[in-house]
């Protein structure tokens, strides 16, 4: 990916720059949130990959490649803290009848416990954020990323 020479993405003149910019930002982007889920999950005594798995449940039971499919992640991956979850007390694993070795997870009590006493933390950062960027630009930029997501699937078949 090329950049100039302060490691900026260059002035997006052509198709190959755009895209390294859109990679790059994205990967920054991406391991800030971690970084800030992270922090928000020590309350609760979870990992940013655990808080994902289990709130990718919390509205309804899924099997593991539903969770990776959901959210961008492997199969293995989503398995290994599936697993952790459930071995933790977190989540339970239950029959899926529309699939006999798929099980699905779906969160404890004690996994909705631990999920809220994230709640407060993940608000306040919420309010922060948005106070920073202004709520117009914030819905913007989730419009332009859902925007670019879809298109990476359509193109990429993920």
């Amino acid at each position: 990916m090329s950049t100039d020479g302060d490691g900026s993405p260059g002035d997006g003149g052509d198709a190959a720059e755009l895209l390294s910019g859109l990679a790059l930002a994205s990967f920054r982007l991406n391991g800030q949130f971690l970084h800030v889920a992270e922090e928000l999950a020590k309350p609760a005594g979870m990992t940013a990959a655990w808080w994902q798995v289990l709130g990718a449940v919390l509205g309804e039971p899924l099997p593991v490649a539903g969770i990776a499919r959901v959210m961008g992640m492997t199969r293995q991956g989503v398995q290994r803290i599936a697993d952790l979850l459930v071995e933790r007390g977190l989540a339970e694993y239950h029959p899926n009848p529309a699939h006999r070795r798929a099980k699905l997870l779906q969160p404890t009590d004690a996994g909705r416990e631990a999920i809220s006493k994230i709640v407060p933390g993940h608000r306040a950062f919420a309010d922060r954020l948005v106070a920073e960027l202004g709520p117009e630009t914030a819905r913007t930029t989730l419009a332009a990323l859902t925007h670019l997501t879809s298109t990476l699937t359509t193109l990429t078949n993920t």
